[in-house]
């Protein structure tokens, strides 16, 4: 089930372009895990595309970018991430 989130920019893609989209930036992912330099990144969204370019540096967004993609492609499920830790005194 997609996403039913209107201000989601991911609002309006199916599920299989959400899971086109996931596969491609996991591969980029392993792509940058594995050596090369840069990963250029595309999809199809209504009646447009988009894309994007990732470099070594960019793997920490390229990640947020799979979470939220899987996210969009299951909205009841919530992604937890970690919340930053503090020391006690």
């Amino acid at each position: 089930m997609a996403t039913t989130d209107i201000s989601s920019p991911y609002y309006g893609m199916t599920d299989q372009q959400l899971m086109a989209a996931i596969s491609a930036a996991q591969q980029a992912y392993i792509d940058l895990r594995t050596g090369k330099k840069v990963v250029n990144v595309s999809y199809a969204q209504g009646g447009g595309s988009r894309s994007a370019t990732f470099q070594q540096t960019d793997m920490a967004n390229l990640r947020l970018l799979i979470a939220e993609l899987q996210q969009a492609l299951n909205p009841g499920v919530r992604i937890k991430r970690r919340r930053p830790m503090m020391p006690y005194y």
